[in-house]
């Protein structure tokens, strides 16, 4: 029953050593791949957007198919226009605001219109129907490309702490490996006995009994 429990228990860590030797392998570097890459992307992003600010004083020009709008009113009317016009649920573009390339495409699960904005990452917005609002959902996406990047920044130190603390647990040797061995060697040792012992009842069991065995033939024709 020990060694069987022990068994148990030494599959399950070996089990969790193999999974950790893929996760840093695999999982971890791509993570830290992605993240990093994200990283470089939103700090970049976050460049752009700085050099044209928006604010309730000042609305940056923005591009709509080829016509540049300076008022945020003309602005917002032409994105409505635009998804008017629209025959087609594949993306198509539309123009550029703040430094971003946007394109419009109609999501047709959730019926509804939206704009990506692209630059080193990309980024979506749904869109409603109030022509200043619209504009005011594209400012908060960019707006939060700051909050975006601290994020990025914080899932990179925790998959980091997670790969080094991967590293120390992988070598880690099964706490209860001399326990296991021994017992499991204690184990073979009766085994083997009760098998030998086995055989010895076996052949003792088929040793002919003197008085129960007749005699030969040859034995009984001299008898005669």
């Amino acid at each position: 029953m020990d060694v069987g429990r022990l068994k148990i228990l030494h599959a399950s860590h070996l089990n969790q050593r193999y999974s950790l030797e893929d996760k840093l392998l695999k999982e971890y570097p791509q993570k830290i791949k992605r993240l990093t890459e994200q990283i470089a992307g939103y700090a970049a992003d976050v460049e752009t957007a700085a050099k044209q600010p928006s604010d309730k004083d000042h609305f940056p020009p923005m591009t709509i198919g080829g016509i540049f709008y300076a008022e945020k009113a003309d602005a917002g009317k032409a994105i409505i226009e635009a998804c008017k016009t629209m025959n087609s649920p594949e993306p198509v573009p539309l123009g550029s605001y703040r430094g971003f390339d946007m394109e419009l495409s109609f999501d047709t699960f959730g019926k509804e219109y939206k704009i990506t904005l692209s630059r080193a990452l990309s980024y979506t917005v749904a869109l409603g129907t109030d022509i200043h609002g619209n504009i005011t959902r594209l400012d908060n996406r960019i707006d939060r490309f700051g909050v975006d990047l601290e994020i990025e920044k914080n899932d990179l130190k925790e998959v980091q702490t997670q790969m080094e603390a991967a590293k120390g647990e992988v070598d880690r040797p099964f706490p209860q490996e001399q326990e296991y061995q021994d017992k499991s060697a204690r184990l073979k040792e009766l085994n083997v006995f009760l098998k030998l012992d086995e055989k010895d009842n076996q052949v003792f069991e088929a040793e002919p009994d003197e008085y129960d065995t007749e005699p030969a033939p040859r034995a009984m024709a001299m008898a005669r």
